[in-house]
């Protein structure tokens, strides 16, 4: 086979996304993250240990039925984001990313295979920390238990896109890690969670429409206010928007060598 036609077969898997090939990738990473005990740890025990030590400071107050559920959906974003970055970037600079594009897989593979691996532990993570805020810390949610849940698992699967496209940027753990704040703290500051976002200078108030984290919070405050799905819709469909296109960003960069 010439070079320039194992170039063509190299090329053609990355334009289209084979189920076969992506379910592949999703069990090699559930596999390694099965028996990664820290990460599973840090993912599903350090927001609960987070939402613990708040409603144990704050008993007897409402703090916690306010601020809550802004919590849940805030940390498994800042998770999830953190293990998907820094997991993904190991694996392009151990090499094992690299030799696995050398095989008739296509980016949309890999970059579809490791979200949906993270977001089976994001839904993990999820139940575990809505369940434990709810049943042993005593939030009160005045909506659906069930859209608490689907927004919390849709903030830390945001989180695994996020991280999965600041992935291609780094070239170091640590500048993975460096990212973090340069993609978060712009959404923790105009998201609504230190001051009504109608209150925000004009500029700052059309920055927040179009970071994702804006509406997180904005669907678990309605759910806390006793919303329903008509009133979380919109915010839904929109943090589902941002999860594809952080996934279409992130195969279109994904390179197939290690940097």
């Amino acid at each position: 086979m010439s070079a320039t036609t194992a170039a063509e077969v190299r090329d053609v898997p990355s334009r289209t996304i084979t189920a076969g090939l992506t379910a592949a990738t999703a069990r090699r990473v559930l596999t390694q993250l099965r028996h990664d005990k820290r990460t599973i740890a840090l993912v599903v025990l350090l927001p609960c240990v987070l939402i613990g030590l708040i409603a144990w400071m704050f008993d007897g107050t409402p703090v916690l039925d306010q601020f809550g559920p802004l919590l849940v959906a805030l940390f498994p974003m800042i998770v999830m984001f953190l293990v998907t970055s820094v997991a993904t970037l190991r694996e392009r600079t151990s090499g094992t990313l690299e030799r696995l594009m050398t095989l008739p897989i296509g980016r949309g593979d890999v970059v579809v295979g490791y979200a949906l691996a993270f977001a089976v532990l994001a839904t993990v993570q999820a139940l575990v920390i809505v369940g434990f805020a709810v049943w042993v810390c005593g939030m009160d949610v005045a909506g659906p238990i069930g859209l608490v849940v689907l927004v919390a698992v849709l903030d830390a699967v945001l989180g695994c896109a996020l991280g999965l496209g600041a992935s291609a940027l780094a070239r170091t753990e640590f500048q993975a890690v460096q990212l973090m704040p340069l993609v978060l703290f712009p959404q923790l500051i105009t998201c609504g969670l230190l001051m009504p976002r109608d209150e925000m200078p004009t500029v700052l108030e059309w920055i927040s429409r179009v970071l994702p984290l804006t509406y997180a919070l904005d669907a678990m405050q309605r759910l806390a206010a006793g919303g329903s799905w008509p009133d979380v819709r919109g915010d839904v469909a929109v943090i589902a928007g941002f999860i594809v296109g952080a996934l279409v960003v992130g195969a279109a960069t994904l390179r197939r060598r290690t940097p």
